[in-house]
């Protein structure tokens, strides 16, 4: 009888450990999946670990990803692309990415939310609504609510037009929140103002908990069908530069280069900015993301970097294709 009660008991405390959250749906990793629509034309997909692996006691990180110019939801999630599949579904990967990143980071519960326009287009979207700021504060605002009886913070990220969301987040806030704890442009940059400069140094200084990583290529010289890419002054590589160029009247960097790589950092690793050089003009605005890109954006400056994974790297993410 003893035993039956323990193991009664046992069964009762694993049940009750379980953070089922209501109205989510489960997906084929027994992810928890919340799907919606956010006026005016953002769709969101919510994406939190399976009940029995999220930490009811440990505090939750709410990675905004905000998708690239072009991508849907499913695209951008990605899968090992099967016959007649398109294309775009093998090149970013956050989903096996996100779960790495559950599966290497112990403080906090790692929650995805990708934002999608309908335009495909953060830029597109902003140049549509005049009151863009206050519709992003909304969203987020939306979010935090969502997980707030779990101490949530909030990692600001997003490849490519994505980058124009954490700009408008920026402009919707002064100072930039406390509850914002990471800001990872992933070749997305091209809206980087001075302005902007003086409000991420001042949440730099805020905290030693608050980390920034940049990831850009020399995006200067590429040609597709003939014309440049970018502009002179548009690209990541510009934009980055001139970031680097402003934080540093505030921080003191430290700048190592090889062959491949410029790496400013400053901080003690909590500021990263790394350019990849690119002498044959190759275009890797997606590369830098599927190398482990989003993985390292996260993790610079903590003890996971560089551990079992190298930005630009192998991928390190392969077996979260397949259910654990």
């Amino acid at each position: 009888m003893k035993l039956l009660l323990t193991f009664t008991f046992l069964c009762s405390f694993l049940l009750s450990a379980q953070v089922n959250f209501a109205g989510y749906s489960t997906n084929e990793y027994d992810e928890q999946i919340s799907v919606f629509r956010y006026e005016p034309e953002i769709n969101v997909l919510i994406n939190a670990p399976a009940a029995d692996k999220f930490q009811k006691d440990l505090p939750v990180g709410i990675i905004l990803y905000a998708l690239p110019n072009g991508n849907s939801t499913a695209w951008t999630i990605g899968k090992i692309p099967g016959p007649g599949d398109d294309w775009h579904y093998g090149i970013q990967n956050i989903g096996p990415q996100t779960r790495y990143l559950r599966n290497t980071i112990k403080e906090y519960n790692v929650i995805t939310v990708y934002l999608e326009t309908d335009q495909k287009s953060w830029p597109a979207w902003k140049s549509k609504h005049s009151d863009y700021a206050s519709i992003v504060k909304s969203v987020v605002d939306t979010l935090l609510q969502e997980f707030a009886g779990f101490t949530p913070f909030i990692i600001l990220s997003g490849h490519s037009g994505g980058g124009r969301f954490i700009f408008s987040f920026l402009d919707a806030y002064d100072p930039i929140p406390f509850y914002v704890k990471r800001i990872c442009f992933l070749d997305s940059d091209y809206g980087y103002e001075t302005e902007y400069g003086e409000k991420i140094s001042s949440w730099l200084k805020s905290s030693h908990e608050n980390a920034l990583c940049v990831l850009a290529y020399n995006d200067s010289s590429v040609t597709l069908n003939g014309k440049k890419i970018v502009s002179p002054t548009g690209g990541t590589w510009y934009r980055s530069r001139v970031m680097q160029a402003d934080l540093s009247e505030k921080f003191d960097f430290r700048t190592a280069e090889d062959t491949a790589f410029i790496r400013h950092t400053a901080l003690e690793g909590r500021i990263q900015i790394i350019l990849k050089k690119n002498p044959a003009n190759e275009i890797f605005h997606t590369v830098q993301v599927e190398r482990n890109g989003f993985i390292h954006s996260v993790l610079s400056g903590t003890i996971y970097e560089n551990r079992g994974y190298a930005y630009w790297g192998e991928r390190v993410y392969q077996q979260f294709f397949n259910k654990n």
